[in-house]
């Protein structure tokens, strides 16, 4: 199909000098199928919003065209890009937004081909969870043993595979399948008799209703005319096949992305869509943008070597006019702890001495579980910060949890605390039973704990409301009477296990329900943490400590603030200068990328969009040893840095500085690949002495402390054990003891206060 009614104008195309010939191609290519392949930083967005401007001068009409997008942000931004090119009018009526919002727009005009009425509702997580939850307890499912939050996430997948409740109910084998069909079924019928749709529905909806009327979708095909997929890369089956449907009349499609910025394989996003565009439309026109305009020479190098090993891939050769630039730098810690005080000195550095501000700065990490250590070193210094994409550390809702029951064991009488936690995870007190509680607390001017603890006397409640009320209670006294005889860590760790919190999320063994997890027990190793620094510790003291770190006015610090967020948050942004911490096997690459070949793909893929965020500077950090899921574990640096084309990093002491130890494996091989011109790291006498791996920690001999390996000790709490290995320098000087009867202790030796004996 056609779409040029007359020829064009030389004096209107005037725009288009703006762009590289690449570019240029692009967007003057609008009759037929196209693959945009766009390289990270190479224009992608402008490129878009000219390729619109240049049809809309050649007559295409502005309300024909559909620009589908994955945030409204991305439309909004092309819309006012194009306002500017071509004027606000004809902006306005461009069909330009996400697949969900303009979907939703057609069924609004549509709904009653589907047996929906125009005013439909739409259903949030939150109101999804709502209902799956009233049908759980209609047909008696137990929250405990079938979490909602895990049976949402099944229906939902199977949404996206496009399956059916009657597919699903059909093939369903394990209890766990066969109670998520129960629910999907029955949520099915709910969703229609309250004329409500899901996130997912929108997706199946738009496709029942082309497929199902071929009136309905020649219209829409005749409509759009010009069709554009921003970040095709990222879509799932049901997009593919909803856009397929719109453009299989005139074929004007337009798909751009970046296979190696597909990162969203976890909920649902194919790469084969993008990846097999060409078996789909073999007359498609290829345009690669390969010109990158973000990074330094060494960061695209470094990016290229990188993704070059991924086998699922579109060949293309990012390349740059930028400067040759810094090297990376790669910095290697004891624990996570000092990870986070060496990129709070690195960043003290950037903003004293490179001319850099707060807003230039990002810390990228794989997990939200990170943040902790770095939060508490940036706020140390009152370095201001802002988390992206999600919530400080302190304010995440399963870590307030955790302070919650904390609390309530330190003050039954705070109701506040006793509220938020009731029914995390659910025990059988509903919100009629916790009502008639609080109103009875009330009348009689009592604490609502103590309204538990009553709960036999209220005539009108349930036998297993007085049960539930009675267990909850009898716990809580259980670990008040333990507060005296245990370490607060210890006292933490056996409560919140007791509670059943770190159950429930385990059993929605979800992705999200498993960094809750980990989240919940970093919070726990933060206590262990802290007593080991202060052994007079309590959890009252820390809990006041805590409240006031959460506390604290950022307002106060102005509006330059470092820019926190996980790998996947990042997406799509650009700073200066990017500090990726915890390159650790297990980490980062993620622990089941290790026998699963299209996980380590993705994995690689993610830790390329890392480093094409980074425009001048890029930092690159990983521990000895970090706290993960409860536990200290000693870590391997990640295969990604072996990766890493050695001329494009050079290894740094924690304050910077270029260090010229033992050369580990991930640099020993230098090649000439990128040219003579590269930088080379040169050695720094200085640092000769540093040593970098854990077995030469003993042999440094600081001043004050005369614990060697192999030594007997005497602990004042643990007892008698054997010194398996030391570490560190000076205060940060510490041990790893194997205790009689306990097992492997890690100790500050400042703090410890270990005496020597002769067995």
């Amino acid at each position: 199909m056609k779409l040029i009614p007359q020829p064009h104008h030389a004096h209107s195309l005037s725009f288009l000098d703006e762009l590289n010939p690449e570019q240029q191609k692009a967007a003057m290519h609008i009759n037929g199928p196209l693959l945009i392949i766009a390289g990270a930083g190479s224009g992608k967005t402008k490129t878009l919003t000219y390729r619109i401007a240049y049809a809309l001068s050649q007559g295409v009409q502005s309300s024909s065209i559909l620009a589908l997008t994955f945030t409204n942000k991305a439309a909004e931004e092309m819309k006012s890009r194009i306002s500017t090119l071509i004027g606000a009018t004809q902006a306005k009526s461009i069909w330009a937004g996400t697949f969900h919002s303009i979907f939703a727009r057609i069924l609004r005009f549509e709904a009653e081909h589907i047996g929906f009425t125009s005013s439909f509702s739409i259903y949030d997580t939150d109101d999804s969870l709502s209902m799956i939850r009233s049908i759980m307890r209609d047909a008696g499912i137990s929250a405990q043993q079938f979490t909602p939050q895990s049976i949402k996430g099944r229906i939902s997948h199977a949404k996206n595979l496009m399956i059916s409740w009657q597919e699903y109910e059909a093939s369903s084998q394990d209890i766990n399948e066969k109670q998520t069909a129960l629910v999907y079924k029955e949520y099915e019928k709910r969703l229609r008799l309250n004329n409500a749709m899901d996130f997912d529905d929108i997706l199946l909806n738009i496709i029942r209703l082309l497929q199902l009327s071929p009136e309905i979708k020649a219209k829409y095909q005749q409509r759009f005319s010009l069709i554009m997929v921003d970040e095709y890369q990222d879509t799932n089956r049901a997009q593919y096949i909803a856009v397929n449907l719109l453009a299989g009349g005139h074929r004007n499609l337009c798909v751009v992305g970046d296979d190696a910025q597909s990162i969203y394989r976890w909920r649902g996003a194919d790469i084969r869509n993008i990846l097999d565009f060409q078996k789909d439309y073999p007359d498609a026109e290829i345009v690669k943008l390969e010109q990158n305009y973000r990074s330094t020479k060494v960061i695209l190098s470094a990016a290229d070597s990188i993704i070059s090993k991924n086998r699922k891939q579109l060949k293309k050769t990012l390349w740059t006019d930028n400067p040759q630039g810094d090297l990376i730098k790669v910095i290697e810690t004891r624990d996570d702890r000092e990870e986070a005080d060496a990129i709070k000195s690195m960043i003290k550095h950037e903003l004293t001495h490179n001319g850099i501000t707060a807003k230039d700065i990002a810390i990228l990490y794989r997990t939200n579980a990170q943040s902790l250590s770095l939060e508490d070193a940036l706020r140390s210094s009152r370095i201001g910060y802002t988390i992206i994409g999600g919530v400080s550390f302190y304010k995440r809702k399963e870590v307030k949890d955790t302070i919650a029951y904390l609390r309530l064991l330190c003050n039954p009488s705070d109701s506040e605390s006793l509220t938020r936690i009731i029914n995390e995870p659910a025990r059988g007190i509903g919100p009629s039973t916790l009502k008639k509680l609080n109103e009875y607390a009330q009348s009689q001017s009592i604490a609502l704990f103590t309204a538990f603890e009553q709960a036999n006397t209220l005539p009108d409640l349930q036998k297993r409301a007085v049960q539930a009320s009675f267990d909850f209670t009898t716990m809580i006294h259980r670990f008040t009477e333990l507060k005296s005889s245990l370490p607060p860590h210890e006292l933490a760790k056996e409560y919140i296990e007791a509670t059943g919190l770190l159950r429930m999320f385990k059993d929605e063994d979800t992705e999200e329900s498993l960094d809750r997890w980990n989240n919940v027990q970093r919070m726990l190793s933060n206590i262990e943490e802290e007593y080991e620094k202060d052994s007079a510790l309590t959890i009252e003291e820390f809990l006041q400590t805590v409240a006031l770190m959460s506390d604290i006015d950022e307002t106060d610090m102005g509006q330059e603030r470092i820019a926190m967020m996980t790998m996947h948050a990042a997406k799509g942004l650009e700073f200066p200068v990017v500090f990726i911490a915890g390159l650790e096997q297990g980490l980062f690459p993620m622990g089941r990328a290790e026998h699963d070949p299209d996980e380590q793909e993705e994995e690689r893929r993610l830790f390329y969009v890392g480093i094409t965020r980074a425009e001048q500077r890029l930092y690159l950090s990983y521990a000895q040893r970090r706290y993960r899921f409860g536990e200290l574990n000693f870590s391997q640096p990640s295969m990604f840095l072996r990766e890493l084309h050695p001329d494009t990093i050079e290894y740094v002491d924690t304050f910077g500085s270029s260090r010229s130890v033992r050369t580990p494996e991930i640099i020993s091989s230098r090649q000439t690949k990128y040219g003579s011109s590269m930088q080379k790291s040169k050695p720094s006498p200085f640092f000769e002495d540093i040593p970098l791996a854990e077995e030469t920690f003993s042999q440094v001999e600081p001043e004050g402390y005369d614990i060697r390996t192999g030594m007997k000790v005497m602990h004042g709490k643990f007892g008698k054990g054997t010194v398996q290995s030391v570490s560190g320098n000076g205060e940060k000087r510490e041990a790893i003891v194997i205790f009689e009867g306990i097992g492997k202790k890690q100790l500050l030796l400042k703090y410890a206060k270990l005496q020597p004996y002769n067995s």
